[in-house]
């Protein structure tokens, strides 16, 4: 493996990215996206001025990552077969560059150029950022997490490019493998999910209302007669009988880990949450991790529901106090999403390296 020729493949990958025209559209329509996003998101978060620097910075690294998974595989789906359609792998091919060295050039090649769509984002994260409340930690993850996913995705689409013949059918795979990793991950959790179910008995005992006339209500326990809440400690409380019934709940939390490959999920995960004063999440971050650890919970098998003793909130738990007590998986969807693009750009590299045995009917040489 040589730096030199590695660099010079590097170098010729993003000249030929770089010198169109069509690149700085699509820049700037990026850049453009971001502005409105970050205009929204000042106006959308304004009424949690405490919060609105972490909230609207997690946002525009979501929409980051959106846009570049809709973009990236267009980019990187056809590295390898664009190059032997247009008949200018065979030449690089027969120079001292080794087939390795083709291939991981044209992958860091794609990684910088998905890079570039991280740069446009920067002075919108800064402008987040000096709105304050982000945390500094907060910051540094998420960036970093950002970056791996972007190379990530390039690698599936150099590999894929690698290993299909036709430029257009590597395209489209790559986005169907980039779409089942983002997409197909929340189906799956969900159909499959529902398709697990439990029983759970619930126990429902409710006021007859019927039996107060007027507007005279009886107070519930702790509850003292206000102009807000009119009611009257002389009233004593008419409880109905108790009523149990089954009914089916899905069962989400053996069916969790399927969405710890999920992008999304990675970046959610792996950052560090702050909470407001009610143990709250204070950005996207926060609130797609407390889902996903939401998720792992399983159903109650007894419920009980009293309006003769309601305890607002005696069997709830927090979600700083659900994460707390669940289990992190973003280590686990990173090392598969590692795995798979390392898997694939080997495959890549057994099918582009030459002498080649068997190349595929129609495909160009020279």
């Amino acid at each position: 493996m040589s730096g030199q020729r590695l660099g010079t493949i590097v170098r010729l990958e993003l000249t030929q990215r770089t010198r169109s025209v069509a690149w700085y559209v699509l820049l700037g329509v990026f850049a453009l996206l971001l502005l409105l996003v970050t205009v929204l998101s000042f106006l959308a978060y304004s009424w949690i001025p405490q919060q609105q620097g972490s909230a609207i910075f997690s946002t525009i690294v979501y929409i980051t990552l959106l846009l570049i998974v809709l973009v990236s595989p267009t980019l990187s789906g056809n590295s390898v077969n664009g190059d032997r359609d247009a008949a200018t792998l065979a030449p690089v091919q027969v120079t001292l560059a080794t087939t390795g060295e083709i291939i991981l050039g044209k992958f860091l090649a794609a990684w910088v150029t998905g890079l570039a769509f991280v740069a446009v984002s920067v002075p919108f994260l800064l402008a987040a950022t000096l709105t304050g409340g982000a945390d500094p930690a907060t910051i540094a993850v998420s960036l970093v997490v950002l970056v791996i996913e972007v190379g990530v995705i390039a690698a599936i689409g150099v590999a894929l490019s690698g290993i299909i013949a036709r430029p257009l059918f590597s395209v489209a795979t790559t986005y169907l493998v980039v779409m089942a990793l983002v997409v197909g991950t929340l189906i799956a959790f969900g159909l499959v999910g529902a398709t697990m179910r439990t029983e759970q008995v619930t126990h429902y005992r409710s006021l007859d209302w019927d039996a107060y006339e007027g507007e005279t209500f009886p107070c519930m326990p702790g509850e003292e007669p206000s102009d807000e809440y009119p009611c009257d400690d002389d009233v004593t409380l008419d409880c109905g009988e108790w009523s149990t019934y089954t009914n089916e709940v899905a069962r989400f939390d053996r069916v969790w880990w399927i969405l710890a490959a999920n992008p999304f999920v990675i970046l959610a995960d792996a950052t560090p949450t702050a909470y407001d004063a009610q143990g709250n999440p204070v950005d996207m971050f926060g609130q797609i991790k407390a889902g996903v650890r939401m998720a792992q919970q399983p159903p109650e098998a007894d419920v009980t529901y009293d309006e003769c003793s309601p305890q607002p909130g005696a069997n709830q738990r927090s979600p700083e106090e659900i994460v707390a007590q669940s289990t992190p998986s973003w280590f686990v969807g990173l090392a598969l999403q590692l795995a798979l693009a390392a898997g694939l750009l080997w495959w890549a590299w057994a099918r582009t390296r030459t002498p080649a045995r068997k190349l595929p009917p129609g495909t160009r040489i020279a």
